[in-house]
């Protein structure tokens, strides 16, 4: 049966070189572009239906893992695998982890592209680090890892805009929830990473997590801003 399949990539050239390549292999596959996150919720929003979507971790509006984790939270149903030339083996782990299809890395040869994308679009699931990439320089404990992956992506997601310095009322307009639907998420957060403080949570997971790179609100206690969360904040879910 056709399938369809949403490219989100800032870089036009690579972008089109990657379309290019699984076009001519994959010839029942419509394909899409987005050059940001925004950009991809607004099509994915749009469209009928993606059967995949193939994503760049370094973009305008989210960079790291917070991409994954966004897409994840708004859309469970929906295979979202990373393509990237940051292919660590914890920076796979951690894509594994945040509920990734798959982890690609942009080093690989057309054959080995495409060979992925069939696996991961058949259901299956396809992770390789790159050997050649420089190992993170603080890798997370397996315990914390064991923690981190006990998180469902909406509590990713809140964790996200706990690490900016978010209070609950912010959370909760930004997700489109009650705070006490809120309460109950960071309560969860806190039991999962077996921390008693929201600080304490964000300084875990900067020490142990995410590379999730979230601006630190005003006002925000100063061992969030150490915390080295920094990034763009998430951008608001639309309604339907």
């Amino acid at each position: 049966m056709p399938r369809s399949m949403l490219i989100v990539e800032d870089h036009p050239i690579f972008g089109d070189a990657v379309q290019g390549v699984l076009r001519r292999e994959l010839r029942r596959t419509t394909f899409a572009h987005a050059g940001s996150l925004s950009d991809a919720v607004d099509k994915i929003d749009d469209a009928d239906g993606f059967d995949l979507v193939l994503l760049d971790l370094m973009l305008p509006d989210a960079q790291g893992l917070d991409g994954l984790v966004d897409l994840r939270a708004r859309y469970p149903r929906l295979p979202v695998a990373v393509l990237s030339a940051y292919g660590d083996e914890a920076t796979v782990r951690r894509a594994e982890i945040c509920g990734a299809a798959g982890f690609i890395s942009k080093s690989v040869n057309k054959s080995e592209l495409v060979d992925a994308i069939r696996v991961i679009m058949r259901g299956g699931t396809h992770f390789v680090s790159n050997p050649r990439t420089a190992p993170a320089t603080n890798p997370p404990d397996s315990a914390a890892q064991q923690r981190l992956e006990s998180l469902t992506p909406q509590q990713l997601r809140v964790m996200k805009m706990l690490c900016a310095g978010m209070l609950n009322k912010q959370i909760a307009f930004e997700l489109e929830v009650g705070e006490t639907t809120v309460k109950a998420h960071v309560g969860e957060i806190l039991r999962k990473l077996g921390v008693s403080s929201r600080t304490q949570a964000v300084l875990q997971m900067s020490k142990f997590a995410l590379d999730v790179r979230l601006p630190v609100a005003e006002g925000a206690p100063a061992e969030v801003a150490n915390g080295h969360c920094s990034s763009h904040a998430p951008a608001k879910p639309r309604t339907h």
